[in-house]
């Protein structure tokens, strides 16, 4: 009897599987901190930045007006792509929706936060489109979807660590062709939370200053 060796998961080796997966996770990431680090560096170059901050309303309340819609637009897209992964390119869906959701939840608000620290250092458009491309580009590249993190020097991945990308990566391709739920990628859900939080601290802080 000859031993034939199969993939588990894609046993046709599908290209499409691995890959449009990963096209969620960085269309996700790309769209969001670009729409969130211009929306509010315009406020700031046409001057309605300083108008806002001698208006009653308070910090927190601009910091959510202008994050909340694009977590809702980062939601849509999602459920948008993964739609059309799932009737177009044939993606299996095997795992929960509910654990993809929580999921993708988490990283959104990674995004936000970059999206909001980019914001804050930066004073003009051209300048935030520069930094985005500066910030983005090295989190595509290190988040193992165009190569793997095993075959990267070891500092480099030491640095993957810190890009929110990897965990999400990993959460969408476990749900769509695996199946596996909390039991298993609950590691990345708290790398993901751990990352926001401290993400979104800094962002909001650093922005407070900013408003004041």
């Amino acid at each position: 009897m000859l031993l034939e060796q199969r993939p588990w998961f894609n046993p046709d080796l599908n290209g499409r599987w691995f890959f449009v997966p990963g096209v969620i996770g960085t269309l996700t990431l790309i769209l969001i901190v670009n729409l969130t680090a211009f929306a509010i560096v315009r406020e700031r170059e046409v001057g309605t930045l300083e108008q806002i901050m001698v208006s009653p309303i308070r910090p927190a309340e601009f910091i959510l007006g202008k994050t909340v819609p694009f977590f809702l637009i980062g939601l849509g897209e999602v459920a948008l792509v993964v739609t059309v992964g799932l009737i177009w390119f044939r993606i299996p869906f095997v795992g929960s929706p509910f654990v993809l959701l929580l999921g993708t939840m988490l990283f959104l608000l990674c995004t936000l936060a970059i999206g909001l620290l980019i914001s804050t250092i930066c004073s003009t458009q051209q300048q935030a489109f520069s930094s985005n491309f500066f910030i983005l580009s090295p989190f595509f590249i290190l988040s193992g979807f165009a190569f793997p993190i095993s075959s990267m020097p070891q500092v480099l991945q030491w640095l993957t660590y810190i890009n929110p990308l990897r965990y999400y990566l990993v959460v969408i391709r476990g749900v769509l062709l695996k199946g596996v739920g909390l039991s298993v990628l609950w590691p990345e859900f708290v790398a993901m939370a751990f990352l926001a939080s401290s993400l979104l601290a800094l962002s909001i802080l650093r922005f407070r200053k900013t408003l004041e």
